[in-house]
């Protein structure tokens, strides 16, 4: 099992090659791969805010790898997932999990400090509904961490990668006629073509917050500047980190 990572959290070429030797993992390994991601992911999310003590919404939280690790971390951590099977995956759902959908949060207006998401935003079939929801939820002066898979990406289509540049429908038809089932993640019902170039657009015009860091989240430091590049981003991307802080 790959080892989690140590704060502070640093981007460097060395963590990313410890990311994608354990994404190549995950099939035979799920537990490891997400535990390493979860702790990853939390150490950068620490760089925009505490989150000792914070009270934190892990939005599709599924089986509950990242609302582990921001409990770790002495954060007081809400899960809202969708899909019961999901909470259950890996064993017993995490205490304080609750049903709930992404694009209609459970929470009232301002209740969390923080509100978390990763790789949820591409499965929904309005985005900016969500992203919407997630800033509503968080208090002035509190932050949204929303990370995704962008669908030029090389893994954009997740399983069925990378025939889906050939398109999501076609790619489907491929993977069930190779695997005699249909994909997981099924385009156009629960895998949806998400933009960098939508995500910075809707970020950008979004009242009432700024954006703190919009960061390829597996590449090294030096990569970053790929996001500003339009149309070569939408490729070398791979998974936008989006960070945005509400107006006081």
């Amino acid at each position: 099992m790959p080892t989690a990572p140590t704060a502070p959290h640093r981007a460097t070429l060395a963590r990313s090659v410890r990311l994608m030797r354990a994404f190549r993992e995950e099939q035979s390994d799920p537990e490891g791969f997400y535990r390493l991601l979860a702790a990853d992911t939390i150490a950068q999310l620490s760089r925009y805010t505490p989150l000792d003590g914070r009270v934190v919404a892990d939005i599709g939280s599924g089986p509950g790898f990242f609302t582990a690790a921001l409990r770790d971390a002495g954060a007081r951590c809400v899960g809202i997932e969708c899909d019961a099977g999901e909470l259950t995956r890996h064993g017993p759902p995490p205490p304080g999990s609750v049903l709930g959908t992404a694009l209609s949060l459970p929470l009232a207006s301002g209740a969390v400090d923080v509100c978390f998401s990763s790789n949820v935003l591409e499965h929904v079939p309005d985005p900016w509904r969500m992203g919407d929801e997630m800033v509503r939820v968080v208090r002035p002066g509190g932050v949204v961490f929303l990370a995704f898979t962008n669908w030029l990406s090389p893994w954009g289509g997740h399983e069925t990668s990378p025939w889906h540049y050939l398109g999501g429908d076609r790619a489907a038809r491929r993977y069930e006629r190779r695997h005699g089932r249909p994909p997981k993640n099924r385009y156009g019902h629960s895998l949806h073509p998400v933009s960098v170039a939508a995500a910075l657009r809707w970020a950008h015009a979004r009242d009432g917050v700024t954006v703190e860091a919009a960061t390829p989240r597996y590449l090294p430091g030096w990569a970053a500047p790929v996001v500003r590049m339009p149309g070569v981003r939408e490729v070398l991307t791979w998974n936008l980190v989006l960070v945005l802080r509400k107006a006081p």
